[in-house]
């Protein structure tokens, strides 16, 4: 054993002594310059290759060398967490705004599925005159002769009643000079038909004063106020009866499920129950939108489910205007036109709502404002921004909805009296837990969210659909 010790210890020596002579500094030189020219061509890390070592289980150990991140990805790639926003944001696509509106006026509780409501309609305002009339100068009684006049409408009319004629023009006491539009006043409604009227401020003709002018056909007719006499104590009578419109209330329903190890694990964000619940409702609420806008009333059998299903009918349908301009060129002009149809003829408040598709609102915006027509400032109503925009018929609350791009009904839109638009519900909006796991069915927590509801427009002439052709 010594002698072997001494034989290592010569040798270590010898080889020191070399490695100090000339030959052995220039070996040692070479080898230096071989392993830099190694390192330079090769992608291994010698630092993080001679740091790790394998243990006897196959983990990686290192040694020699401080833990960095470069070792702790190549040994452990998963165990350093990368930075992870724990704010989850909540998509919202499209807006439900007839829904929100509905929501946040309140509805009224029905005790069927199927809804009679009433609508009251005003009196016609307007008509015009069937045939055409040509003036006589026949004498009647009084100084004031009596003409037969036919119109289109002739029920609207009663005797006293007086009717202004815009188109035809009415004389001054000598029945010559022109004086304002030509005024008629009803004296009788033949059993024949047509009307007997007098002019109020008539034609002289022949030598005959107050006679009525020639009227031609298609000539407009404006109903006024009724003329009584002295000693009138009754006059004609009238009443209004409403008109009964239904709907069918639809069954909304939307189901959330957790199963109890999905609950327990532990997540990387707080996306809990109750976040899923609220996705859920806003797909559902979605769903009701297209369906209160766009549904179709029915009655349909499922063969499947052996039941009859229930569909609403959307408001779309149920508006009883309709205004059509240009797709893709509406102008100052189409707006002021389509103003003066929303907010003339008994058409409701002076305030409405234009909920409208993409190309609509776009069409909207290119436009350039005036004294007459102007854009206000951003309104907040009933829980929802509307652009404010006015005209001299009145005020549209406007907004962009995408559930019309979705529809088909780009550049469509519907202008809404939100005093007319009422919301019955069945079944209102609720929630109700499901045990599916005492029924054997699955080990999850459940809910189900239900609602039966529809939207019905009370007074049709107050709303009008907005469609672009």
């Amino acid at each position: 054993m010594k002698k072997n010790i001494k034989n290592v210890t010569k040798t270590v020596k010898q080889t020191a002594s070399w490695l100090m002579s000339e030959q052995g500094i220039i070996f040692l030189l070479a080898a230096i310059a071989l392993a830099a020219i190694l390192l330079c061509n090769s992608d291994i890390d010698v630092t993080v290759a001679s740091a790790m070592i394998t243990g006897t289980a196959g983990g990686k150990l290192v040694s020699g060398e401080p833990l960095t991140t470069d070792l702790t990805n190549q040994a452990s790639p998963t165990l350093l967490r990368n930075e992870i926003d724990d704010r989850i944001v909540k998509v919202r696509p499209m807006s439900t705004p007839i829904d929100q509106l509905s929501r946040w006026a309140g509805a009224r509780v029905c005790g069927s599925m199927v809804v009679d409501y009433y609508s009251v309609d005003t009196k016609p305002t307007t008509t015009s005159l069937a045939d055409d009339y040509t003036e006589t100068s026949a004498t009647g009684t009084g100084g004031y002769p009596v003409a037969q006049i036919f119109t289109d409408q002739d029920e609207i009319f009663e005797p006293s009643e007086t009717i202004l004629v815009p188109e035809v023009q009415g004389y001054d006491a000598d029945g010559v000079n022109y004086a304002g539009a030509l005024v008629l006043y009803v004296v009788s409604k033949p059993e024949s038909g047509g009307l007997n009227v007098i002019a109020v401020n008539g034609k002289r003709i022949s030598g005959q004063s107050n006679c009525v002018p020639s009227i031609g056909a298609g000539t407009t007719l404006v109903r006024m106020g009724r003329a009584a006499g002295e000693l009138d104590v009754q006059t004609a009578q009238f009443e209004a009866l409403p008109q009964k419109l239904q709907n069918y209330c639809q069954i909304f329903k939307a189901q959330v499920e957790q199963s109890t190890f999905q609950k327990i694990a532990n997540k990387e964000v707080g996306w809990n129950f109750s976040d899923q619940e609220e996705v859920a409702i806003y797909d559902m609420r979605l769903g009701m939108e297209k369906n209160f806008l766009f549904g179709s009333k029915a009655r349909v059998y499922d063969p499947t489910k052996h039941s009859e299903i229930m569909l609403t009918g959307g408001i779309w349908t149920q508006a009883g205007k309709e205004f059509s301009y240009p797709a893709g060129a509406f102008t100052a002009e189409n707006l002021v036109a389509l103003s003066r149809e929303a907010f003339t003829a008994n058409a409701g408040s002076s305030r409405k709502l234009l909920i409208g598709g993409t190309g609509l609102i776009e069409c909207l915006n290119k436009m350039e404002y005036t004294k007459v027509i102007s854009a206000g400032d951003i309104v907040t109503k009933w829980g929802i921004d509307f652009n404010e925009m006015h005209t001299k018929f009145g005020t549209l609350y406007v907004l962009h909805s995408e559930v019309f791009d979705d529809c088909g009904h780009y550049n469509d839109g519907i202008v809404l009296d939100p005093e007319y638009l009422t919301k019955y519900c069945h079944v209102p909006f609720r929630t109700e837990k499901l045990d599916l796991k005492k029924s054997g069915v699955r080990n999850t927590d459940a809910i189900v969210i239900t609602e039966a509801s529809c939207l019905v427009l009370r007074y049709p002439q107050a709303h009008m659909r907005v469609v672009g052709k």
